[in-house]
């Protein structure tokens, strides 16, 4: 069974991440990145959600490459469910780690919403 929010909060998360923690923590299975500086991302349990990358992409951050778009266009779901881009594509960043960005399946999916289907 897993842990009470008031568990995480005692133990200084935030109450977004507290309730999220304690409902069980969500794998990503998929990723899409779209036009607009957005990923759509599919998670363990059926979810789609739509997670917002623009507020990230500062000059001078290590997000600042992924104002091209192709750049950004190259996201990947690594071995630790992680959303990342290779910051140089001909390195291998499993052996090269500081040549990776990446983003948690926790962060992505607190930070997210919710894909509204169209029927």
């Amino acid at each position: 069974m897993g842990k009470s929010v008031e568990y995480y909060l005692s133990k200084g998360f935030d109450k977004k991440m507290a309730e999220y923690f304690s409902n069980g923590r969500r794998t990503i299975i998929s990723v899409i990145a779209n036009d607009d500086y957005t990923l759509t991302l599919s998670f363990d349990n059926g979810e789609k959600r739509l997670y917002n990358v623009a507020p990230l992409i500062e000059q001078g951050t290590v997000f600042e490459i992924l104002s091209d778009l192709n750049n950004f266009h190259r996201v990947y779901i690594d071995d630790e469910h992680c959303v990342a881009w290779d910051i140089d594509p001909n390195i291998d960043s499993n052996v090269v780690w500081n040549n990776k960005i990446d983003l948690s399946s926790d962060s992505c999916y607190v930070d997210s919403v919710p894909v509204q289907e169209v029927s």
